[in-house]
């Protein structure tokens, strides 16, 4: 598919190296990363390269898309986009991270390109209904708590303001440059519009519930942020379990054909189900 992907677009794909199979599949060249997307999902990634366009005129530095080059590149169904590749990097660190999210929210919604309200249950029942390396009685169970947590965000997300935001904000969503320069925002498929308690709560979680950062590193991500501390809002449990709800279903989405991933499925549900105490260990998928 990227060879006819390649000759579609004029880029030359010979010395091409896949560097991730996951929801996208995405290889890099000399200078050129492609990103190729799944089944039916050109409207997301025409939106990328919006949003790319739009978020670079706006001031933040972003992941930039190859001007010259009619995008997205559809193959069978499948788009593919095309990247201006970064120099070696890191992620960033949760001061970073803070200082990104807090220019990204104080952007004003723009009329073009037009961003998606944002829909922290999308695909979340599909998961759980195709998750069969379950047992049923646990699927039941991620069945109802979907259901509960969706009529307390429902309840709660009117009064939040919205704005801008990133959809998956984490450190790997943000990368910084070894030879120096700027945080460079990654990974706009899931960019819209929302409250920004959804792009502040996955390393609020990372702190409370995984101990995975110091209490210095998250003070440190608040006060970049502009001084708003997640953990202290009175609905966080509700967001904080959204999201790790939707990371055990990105994993149970595996799980099916992958051994660990069932059996790190399993390991999710009972942290979530409280049979484990936190602070919680899961491993990365």
């Amino acid at each position: 598919m990227l060879v006819e992907a390649g000759r579609k677009a004029g880029v030359p794909i010979a010395e091409a190296t896949l560097i991730r199979d996951g929801v996208n599949v995405i290889y890099e060249m000399a200078g050129v990363v492609a990103r190729v997307g799944p089944l039916g999902s050109l409207p997301v990634a025409a939106r990328q390269i919006q949003a790319s366009r739009w978020l670079a005129d706006a001031g933040i530095p972003v992941v930039r898309a190859i001007d010259n080059i009619d995008q997205p590149t559809v193959v069978g169904n499948r788009p593919v986009t095309w990247w201006v590749q970064l120099p070696d990097h890191r992620h960033a660190t949760p001061a970073e991270l803070g200082e990104v999210l807090g220019r990204l929210h104080a952007l004003d919604v723009p009329e073009s390109p037009s961003l998606p309200i944002v829909d922290p249950f999308e695909g979340l029942r599909e998961s759980i209904d195709g998750g069969t390396a379950l047992p049923e009685d646990d699927r039941a169970w991620l069945r109802d708590l979907t259901e509960q947590l969706h009529s307390e965000y429902l309840a709660l997300v009117p009064e939040l303001p919205r704005c801008v935001i990133h959809g998956d904000a984490w450190q790997g969503n943000v990368v910084v440059p070894r030879t120096g320069g700027a945080p460079v925002l990654l990974d706009l498929d899931h960019i819209g519009i929302g409250p920004r308690e959804w792009d502040l709560v996955s390393l609020a979680v990372d702190y409370t519930d995984f101990a995975r950062i110091t209490d210095l590193d998250y003070q440190a991500f608040v006060a970049a942020y502009g001084a708003y501390d997640m953990t202290a809002w009175p609905d966080y449990r509700t967001l904080a379990t959204i999201r790790e709800l939707r990371w055990t279903a990105f994993v149970l989405g595996k799980a099916n054909s992958n051994p660990e991933a069932a059996q790190q499925v399993r390991h999710r549900v009972a942290c979530l189900r409280g049979k484990i105490s936190r602070p919680w260990s899961w491993s990365a998928f």
